[in-house]
């Protein structure tokens, strides 16, 4: 679990999508390795970000099943962008999946997008 460690949930706004305000910590541990005197979040990461932050909304323990299109766009440097935005739409599917349509943002940039879907545990 990444979630109030490598990152933290500042504020949620829902609408038709969900602003998610992200607080990444730079001197979480795996940057000593990813890389040392140049962190960049790692796109295992980013992709657990966006599966932690649905559970956090829905309040469901998810898998993920799908990861129909994700792209890493840019370099995520938590030093120069420790503040960051996700924006997520949710929808549930005919088979009971949540499916999620995800960016990761700031100042204009965008670092990380992500569609896929997942299922609950149980």
């Amino acid at each position: 679990m990444l979630l109030n460690d490598f990152f933290k949930i500042t504020n949620i706004e829902s609408g038709e999508k969900y602003t998610v305000s992200i607080e990444m910590n730079a001197a979480h541990k795996i940057y000593n390795g990813h890389f040392p005197g140049n962190p960049i979040a790692p796109g295992v990461c980013l992709t657990q970000m966006v599966k932690e932050t649905v559970e956090r909304i829905t309040g469901k323990q998810l898998t993920m099943v799908t990861g129909d299109n994700i792209k890493f766009v840019a370099v995520l440097n938590p030093v120069t962008n420790p503040q960051v935005v996700m924006s997520l739409v949710i929808k549930t599917k005919e088979n009971g999946h949540l499916h999620a349509d995800s960016t990761i943002g700031a100042e204009g940039v965008n670092f990380f997008s992500f569609k896929g879907s997942f299922k609950e545990n149980g």
